[in-house]
């Protein structure tokens, strides 16, 4: 399948329904707190969490509409682990994406707040109902469960507890077990959640979220070799590039097997992890 396209129209769904969920530019005070968060959320990115949700749905035979929400929370998490990382008191950086930071822009302060509003956004979209309609007995039972999911992938669990370790190893090289448990809970967690919480809100059987999630975890562990590899830090820098590259092939071998039962339903993921690889050559 042509994956480039498959990504732009799933990223021009999610941004779509970004825009719902965001503070609209004007809305009132505190006007540079939203804008801020809009700045953060907008300014690019190609969406791999939101876009693997939606694909995991796909592959279970869900609707779209039913995992839009918890798509667009992950992805305000992500954004909002991403100004708070460039933060002097983390890695201090200046440009993302080829442009300024959010701290830069609209100075600590505001960042800093705009990254804790986005958070908390994410979690009040998690908990909304869809298209304003009430939820039944049932939905609300797995909405809540998936709230659960993606809030423990993101906290000391997962993202928070990743970021903690990588600080803590500031300045000295981390020795394999700890790289791995960095990268599987700094990045990999919340792509594992995503797909994890597309299939299960797409109302996968227990099998079908369980095989979804390994594939995720698995990809989620590509992603940031691959990171290593182009940048020539953490697993390149540790065991070699064409160790690294060997990882990385391995990984996507297993992720493809993990959603091989899903036959056609399962194509877009498949050709994510395939996206995901590539950026290696």
């Amino acid at each position: 399948m042509d994956i480039t396209r498959y990504l732009e129209r799933r990223r021009a769904e999610v941004d779509k329904a970004i825009r719902k969920f965001l503070p609209p530019h004007g809305a009132g005070k505190p006007s540079g707190l939203h804008d801020a968060m809009r700045y953060a959320v907008l300014s690019g990115g190609k969406r791999v969490r939101p876009v693997l949700a939606l694909a995991a749905c796909e592959a279970v035979g869900g609707r779209a509409r039913d995992v839009m929400p918890a798509a667009c929370a992950i992805e305000f998490i992500h954004s909002y682990s991403l100004v708070h990382d460039d933060l002097p008191c983390m890695d201090d950086d200046d440009e993302r994406r080829g442009s300024p930071t959010c701290h830069r822009k609209f100075g600590e302060d505001t960042a800093l707040l705009a990254g804790d509003a986005l958070l908390t956004l994410a979690f009040t979209t998690l908990a909304s109902p869809t298209n304003g309609a009430a939820l039944t007995t049932r939905a609300a039972a797995r909405r809540l469960e998936a709230l659960r999911r993606v809030a423990d992938a993101a906290g000391v669990h997962g993202m928070v507890g990743g970021q903690a370790v990588d600080m803590a190893y500031q300045g000295r090289e981390p020795d394999l077990p700890t790289l791995e448990y960095i990268n599987t809970h700094k990045s990999g967690a919340l792509i594992a959640v995503s797909a994890e919480v597309g299939a299960y809100l797409g109302g996968g059987t227990l099998s079908q979220v369980r095989a979804i999630h390994r594939y995720g975890r698995a990809v989620g562990l590509l992603f940031q070799i691959v990171d290593d590899i182009l940048d020539r830090e953490g697993y390149a820098k540790l065991i070699g590039v064409p160790e690294a590259r060997k990882e990385a092939q391995d990984l996507l071998a297993k992720a493809k097997k993990y959603v091989e039962p899903f036959g056609g339903k399962g194509r877009a993921l498949a050709a994510l992890a395939d996206f995901v690889f590539m950026r290696t050559y």
